[in-house]
């Protein structure tokens, strides 16, 4: 079993803080992907001070994508080997990024012990910040999903599609619209939201 502490980067001195807690066997930061000089003075910074003792990997996103965001922080979740525990800090970097990697710890619940930041006011405060989840039962889950990958444009055939009843069917469909996961006006279509809690 690991620890493995997945991090937003801009300067140096949050990841430092939480790896110096922490402890992590793994440390993964989050730069863009063309990163500004100071991402990379701050990536050289850590794995110089840190690289002997932690396996340290620079994982590189889009700047405002939140989505492209939380998909990649999603996948990297996912690649961490099940019994690792997981730890998440949104404290350095863009927002958008901060954000992407926040969504990402809310769709992989289970995977995720702690989600933490550090105030710029005290940087040595550590605030644990809520686990929160989408929560999808499995015909919402679905509806997503076949709404990703295929552009349909009638109830009837997504509901064929999907093989749910009439009634399960529209009912579900209502929860996401009113979610904020799903747009009904011309045909059916996620949202960014949709996008993000389909993960």
């Amino acid at each position: 079993m690991a620890k493995v502490l997945i991090a937003t980067l801009w300067n140096p001195d949050a990841v430092l803080l939480a790896s110096h807690r922490l402890g992590p066997d793994r440390l993964f930061l989050l730069t863009d992907k063309t990163p500004e000089k100071k991402q990379q003075e701050s990536f050289k910074l850590i794995k110089d001070s840190l690289g002997r003792v932690i396996d340290i990997k620079e994982v590189k996103t889009e700047v405002y994508d939140v989505v492209s965001v939380a998909e990649k922080c999603v996948e990297l979740i996912d690649s961490q080997p099940k019994e690792d525990i997981i730890y998440v800090n949104i404290t350095s970097g863009r927002k958008t990024k901060a954000l992407g990697l926040l969504y990402a710890a809310y769709c992989r619940l289970n995977k995720v012990k702690k989600i933490a930041y550090n105030p710029e006011e005290d940087p040595k405060q550590v605030v644990y910040l809520p686990k929160l989840g989408f929560h999808l039962s499995e015909s919402q889950k679905n509806i997503l999903q076949a709404v990703d990958t295929v552009k349909y444009t009638s109830a009837t055939e997504l509901a064929e599609k999907l093989d749910m009843s009439r009634a399960m069917f529209y009912r579900a469909i209502e929860e996401l619209r009113q979610l904020g996961y799903l747009e009904t006006e011309e045909g059916y279509k996620l949202t960014d939201a949709g996008r993000i809690a389909r993960l």
